[in-house]
């Protein structure tokens, strides 16, 4: 056994709702997928599809060539990746918290030494450490909360609109097909 596993730091990972100590600083980053619901996906992804098969027919009329870039249903499927950052903090006890924050701050937003209150939330894998939900920095009093990817985010702007155009025509087209 060698020194440096006799003085080893003992760091605790399941701590209370709010922790307050000094911030020690950011371990390694690594990223992490967030899951994307299939049968929202789905709706979502086949109302589009219609919608991009009329633009796809227009374009095709009109002869000024075919549509943009579009996403598979399996790299929609795949969900998008947020950065996972272990945070170490000390309270005034000595002892170390390492808690897990999902997504990113601003580089200036910690120093190291800062006085910080953090509040978390056990995730579901008891496994993990917790979950860094916001920070209050007392030393600069401002409150930070790390932003992270969405399920709306990752389908895109062009591809939500595209699927209400197309449950829009659906409806449309059901509507006079009853009638």
């Amino acid at each position: 056994m060698d020194d440096t596993e006799l003085y080893r730091e003992r760091i605790l990972r399941h701590a209370g709702p709010v922790i307050t100590g000094r911030f020690l600083g950011f371990r390694p980053s690594y990223t992490r997928e967030v899951k994307v619901g299939q049968p929202l996906l789905v709706a979502v992804f086949v109302m589009a599809t219609i919608t991009h098969a009329l633009a796809a027919l227009i374009l095709a009329l009109l002869r000024t060539g075919g549509g943009g870039a579009r996403r598979r249903f399996k790299e929609l499927k795949k969900g998008p990746e947020y950065l996972v950052t272990p945070v170490r903090l000390r309270d005034d006890l000595g002892q170390t918290y390492e808690v897990e924050m999902h997504g990113q701050l601003p580089q200036s937003a910690l120093h190291r030494g800062d006085l910080v209150q953090v509040r978390t939330r056990a995730q579901k894998d008891p496994d993990l450490p917790v979950k860094l939900e916001q920070v209050l920095n007392l030393t600069t009093l401002q409150p930070l909360r790390p932003r992270i990817p969405t399920m709306w985010s990752h389908l895109g702007p062009g591809l939500l609109i595209q699927a209400v155009l197309g449950l829009t025509l659906a409806t449309v087209v059901a509507v006079a097909w009853i009638s």
